[in-house]
This record gives structure tokens, C-alpha cells and sequence, in this order.
């Protein structure tokens, strides 16, 4: 957190991921352009400029699959979060290996014709009653429309200007943006092999990316069926032998929110699992003398009040909370953003504490 605006936070984590991923870039192109030249066999030769199109087209395909595995991944097991917090590098990269495969295509296929080249990517084949020859060029544009706005509104303006849930229904175009990469790559150069290395590669990355995310949906489904109750009462965490100091346990409520229950110096504390900056997973931060940190970008909160420290005016929603025998139980009707709530005092912790 700071108090003077800086346009991004760097810090040793993001170097070193934003490193590893260019270092990732270099090695597929190098594979893709020289260590296995082969890989793609078409029934006539492509020169230079059309084999750098297709190595950027396909690192472009894989980077955008990764980053649709990353999610599930991370809810299926936690040690994939260092993935997710610094996601949106991954897409503006991948916006830009896009755009250079783009520009190979138009400057290639289309730097000769006889009217403007942009004009002539749009209108040179509109045979769109056939499947054979189909215009597949139309889904490439606009994928590529859409990690162009993605990228253009990852900053935090955009989340502070548009609210975060437009922003976060603006970014669900990642969805159809994939979909649509995946017809234009199969009713393109797949039409024009005759190897099925890329193939398998293609069809083996966009499964993968189907069955995470259905994995990932059956997973949450399990943990989430107990949530049965109706608004107004209390719901159950978990027990209290199974806190853990300085650690969180998550509860999805009726009204689709989660808490994020804190065990801190033997006593429990309920505040939103939902930063306020992005909609981090607060639960999964650090907590350290009463203030969590969010794991995504370092802003932290009072576990007691949901209040930020000063000078940092953010607040997040508080619960209460209370014992029912050894079950640890919440309200699920959360009070306004920064309210104090006298935490509970968890007996089982209180008295290893004090024999300690």
C-alpha cells in the first residue's frame, strides 16, 4: 500500500514472475522457430514471415490457455495462488505476442492488396455459408479486440472508475475471446496439415482448460452444499479445534459472499474475504499484530474493525460471530464497512495459551 500514486507496484515477486513468464516466451519461440521447425507440416512451404505468425499466433493460444487454467488450479489447490495474484502480467503479454502475430498476418497476406490492408483483412473472404473456407480471420479479430481492451483496462483506474463488478463483467470476455481463438485456430491452420503435433497440442490445451474448470466447480459445489440456510440465520464455520493461530477459515453464505474467519491470539474475528482494492482472497493473507495482509497487492486490514491503518481510508464489511458448543458459527447478515466487533473468545486456544 502507499500513499502516493504509483502506476504499478513492483515488487520481488512481480520481477520475478513477469521474468519467468518472458523467460517462457523466449524458450516456445525458440522451440517453435528453430529447435523444432518441423512441428508444423502444410501441404506447401511457408516462408519466414508466415512461420513467425504462427509460432507468435501459437504462443499466444497457449499463454491465453495457462491463464484460464490458473484459476481453477488455484481453488483446486492453494499452492497455484502465486500464480493468480500477478495474473493480469500474463495477459497484457499475451495481448502483445497477439498483436506481433497479428501484424505479421496483415503485413503478409495483405500488404499487396489493391485497397487499404485492414479493409482487405475484413472483406477479402466473406463466404460465411460454408464451413470449408469459412472466414476464420473473424475470430481471431476479435479476440484480439478483446485482450486489447482487457489489457487496456487491467490498471487500477479502471477498477476504481467502473466499480468492480463491471470491471470483473468486462473481464469475463476472456471466456468467449477463448472460445473464439479456439474456432479460428480449428477452421484455420488445422485445415492446412498434415503432422498433428500442433493439433494435439491445441485439442490437449483447450480440454484441459474444460475439465479444470468443471473439477473446479464439482470442488466448490462440495464444500458449498451445506450452505442450506435461509438469510437471518446462523451458519456454521467449522470447529474450533480445527483453527489454526494466525490462519483463516472461508465461508461461502447464502447471498453468495464469503467470510473469512481469523483465529488471532485466541480469540476469533470475522471480516469479508473480498478486499476492497481488487476482491482479493483476505483469507489467504498474512495476518500480523491484528492487521491481514491481501496477498494480491499488500493492503491490510484490521480482522477487528475491517478498517485499513491510517492514513489508508479502506474498509471492508465485519461479521459477528459466536460459539455453539466447539462450533464456531456466523452471522451472515454483515455490518457496514468498518464496524468494530468484539471478537469471541475461542476457549480450546485461550487455554494453550496459557498453559504455554
Amino acid at each position: 500500500m502507499s500513499v502516493k500514486y504509483i502506476p504499478v507496484q513492483w515488487n520481488n515477486n512481480k520481477w520475478f514472475y513477469d521474468g519467468v513468464m518472458l523467460l517462457g516466451v523466449a524458450i516456445f519461440l525458440y522451440i517453435f522457430l528453430y529447435a523444432s521447425p518441423d512441428i508444423l507440416s502444410h501441404e506447401r512451404p511457408i516462408n519466414a514471415q508466415v512461420h513467425n505468425a504462427r509460432a507468435f499466433g501459437a504462443c499466444a493460444f497457449v499463454m491465453l490457455t495457462v491463464i484460464l487454467c490458473i484459476g481453477p488450479l488455484a481453488r483446486l489447490d492453494k499452492r497455484f495462488l502465486p500464480l493468480l495474484y500477478n495474473r493480469r502480467h500474463f495477459g497484457v503479454m499475451t495481448t502483445f505476442v497477439a498483436i506481433t502475430h497479428a501484424s505479421y498476418i496483415v503485413g503478409w497476406y495483405f500488404a499487396f492488396s489493391s485497397s487499404n490492408k485492414y479493409e482487405a483483412l475484413l472483406f477479402a473472404n466473406t463466404s460465411y455459408g460454408q464451413l470449408s473456407g469459412f472466414p476464420f480471420e473473424i475470430f481471431g479479430i476479435f479476440t484480439l479486440g478483446v485482450l486489447i481492451i482487457l489489457a487496456a483496462t487491467s490498471h487500477d483506474f479502471w477498477m476504481k472508475f467502473l466499480t468492480a463488478p463491471v470491471w470483473k463483467r468486462i473481464h469475463y470476455l476472456i471466456y468467449p475471446a477463448y472460445l473464439s481463438v479456439v474456432a479460428h485456430v480449428s477452421l484455420g491452420i488445422l485445415q492446412d496439415q498434415q503432422k498433428h503435433a500442433f493439433t494435439a497440442i491445441f485439442i490437449g490445451g483447450a480440454a484441459v482448460v474444460g475439465v479444470l474448470h468443471l473439477l473446479a466447480a464439482l470442488h466448490e459445489r462440495r464444500q458449498d452444499k451445506s450452505i442450506t440456510a435461509q438469510a437471518g440465520t446462523w451458519i456454521d464455520v467449522c470447529d474450533v479445534s480445527e483453527m489454526t493461530d494466525g490462519f483463516a477459515k472461508i465461508k461461502l453464505l447464502p447471498d453468495g459472499k464469503r467470510v473469512a474467519v481469523f483465529l488471532m491470539e485466541g480469540q476469533l474475528s470475522a471480516i469479508s474475504n473480498a478486499c476492497a482494492h481488487q476482491n482479493g482472497p483476505l483469507g489467504e493473507g498474512r495476518i500480523i499484530d491484528c492487521l491481514v495482509t491481501c496477498p494480491w497487492h499488500g493492503f491490510q486490514y484490521n480482522v477487528r474493525n475491517g478498517q485499513s491503518p491510517a492514513p489508508f481510508t479502506e474498509k471492508v464489511p465485519t461479521y459477528n460471530l459466536r460459539l455453539q458448543g466447539t462450533s464456531v458459527q456466523v452471522d451472515p447478515n454483515a455490518n457496514p464497512p468498518g464496524t468494530p466487533v468484539d471478537p469471541v473468545p475461542s476457549p480450546i486456544h485461550s487455554q494453550v495459551e496459557g498453559t504455554a
